[in-house]
């Protein structure tokens, strides 16, 4: 595969958007500590499955400097408004979460919720579209999984005009394009899941790491790999073999992996997307190497399974189902004129064989058995 064909592709394997991630500094606070005020707020195993979503330990990054900070959202919405949503797609596990997540908030807040969804990263001109139906149907709210910021700035400029507030959903956007969004800090991401390996590591363990961020160019991939390496740095016993960017199908990932095996064959830790980590299970599995460590950089059901197995080491979250949540307390505050946080940045936390039970999953999955709804009326 072409580099312009291995770098237009998402963390689903879907095109990537046009997109700056535009990602803060998280200045003097460390993956370790937002891990542990992660945990803080979660529930223990036994009252997870009933545990209220919030209050939500997030940062508060509307001043530009992220501040840790709780996120409760309204009871209720004064009135049944309308909230028309838009996501690039609803292809895998990732945006069902953040769709669950709007869901769940639209049912609880009493307000109709319209999702629509564009296919893919490829498909900005249907997404353009489905902004523009959004805006003539008289939706009171838009809420909007971009692919492409610059793409839709007209619009959003548009709808500014016409009074109506728009809330950017995980997908980062460039600096003050929106009135609120919320969305995590990528290079966090890739740092959480440094510390963990480096936590899970034995005393002088020499860690021979080949990263597979993703495809080069999408930008997300870039800054999961910066802060991986940011946190492996502080390990003298870890070093870096090689960085394989590439498309993030399962297919191409094998073949990564394969070449890598062969490449370097001191090779102990493969690090990198969710499909590069479902690629590796078989890939160690027939080289015979039981003793391989293996990461994913970010979450979805295949990863939760993989870890309970025993598959895979550990997995970043970025709290999915909380971010959709949050996109509709937002966009409901808009609304109504009241108080609402500009930018809402969930904190990212490495979930391991050890964190994973104190872990509250349905802000991070939605249930198995839970089919996706497009459409919420107010009752």
């Amino acid at each position: 595969m072409s580099h312009r064909a291995s770098a237009s592709r998402t963390r689903s394997g879907a095109p990537a958007p046009l997109r700056r991630l535009g990602t803060l500094a998280l200045g003097t606070v460390t993956a370790g500590a937002l891990l542990a005020a992660a945990l803080a707020a979660t529930p223990t195993p036994a009252s997870a499955a009933d545990a209220p979503w919030f209050p939500m330990k997030i940062y508060d990054s509307s001043s530009g400097t992220p501040k840790p900070a709780e996120y409760t959202p309204l009871a209720k919405a004064e009135k049944p408004h309308t909230i028309c949503v838009l996501f690039p797609h609803m292809k895998d596990s990732f945006w069902v979460a953040v769709a669950y997540g709007v869901v769940k908030q639209a049912q609880a807040m009493g307000v109709n919720m319209n999702l629509y969804e564009a296919g893919g990263y490829e498909n900005l001109p249907k997404q353009l579209s489905q902004f523009d139906d959004c805006m003539a149907s008289g939706a009171d709210a838009i809420v909007v999984g971009a692919i492409s910021g610059a793409g839709l700035m007209k619009k959003f400029e548009e709808a500014k005009a016409k009074g109506i507030p728009v809330v950017g959903v995980t997908n980062p956007l460039p600096p003050d394009a929106l009135p609120a969004a919320n969305y995590v800090d990528f290079t966090a991401m890739g740092e959480v899941t440094g510390e963990g390996l480096l936590a899970q590591a034995k005393p002088d363990e020499a860690l021979n790491i080949v990263t597979f961020p993703g495809p080069a160019g999408s930008g997300w991939a870039e800054s999961f790999n910066e802060g991986f390496k940011k946190a492996v740095a502080k390990n003298p016993k870890a070093k870096i073999l090689g960085e394989k960017f590439g498309d993030s199908g399962v297919a191409v990932q094998l073949q990564l992996i394969q070449d890598a095996l062969q490449a370097y064959p001191s090779m102990n830790v493969i690090w990198g997307t969710a499909p590069t980590a479902e690629a590796a299970i078989g890939a160690v599995q027939e080289a015979g190497r039981p003793d391989m460590k293996i990461i994913s950089s970010y979450e979805n059901q295949a990863m939760l399974d993989a870890l309970n197995r025993g598959d895979i080491l550990a997995f970043a979250t970025q709290y999915p189902v909380g971010e959709g949540a949050i996109a509709i307390d937002q966009a409901v505050r808009l609304i109504e004129k009241k108080p609402v946080m500009k930018l809402v940045q969930p904190i990212a936390a490495v979930i391991d064989k050890t964190t994973v039970p104190k872990v509250q999953m349905d802000l991070v999955l939605a249930p198995a058995s839970w089919t996706p709804v497009y459409s919420v009326k107010a009752k």
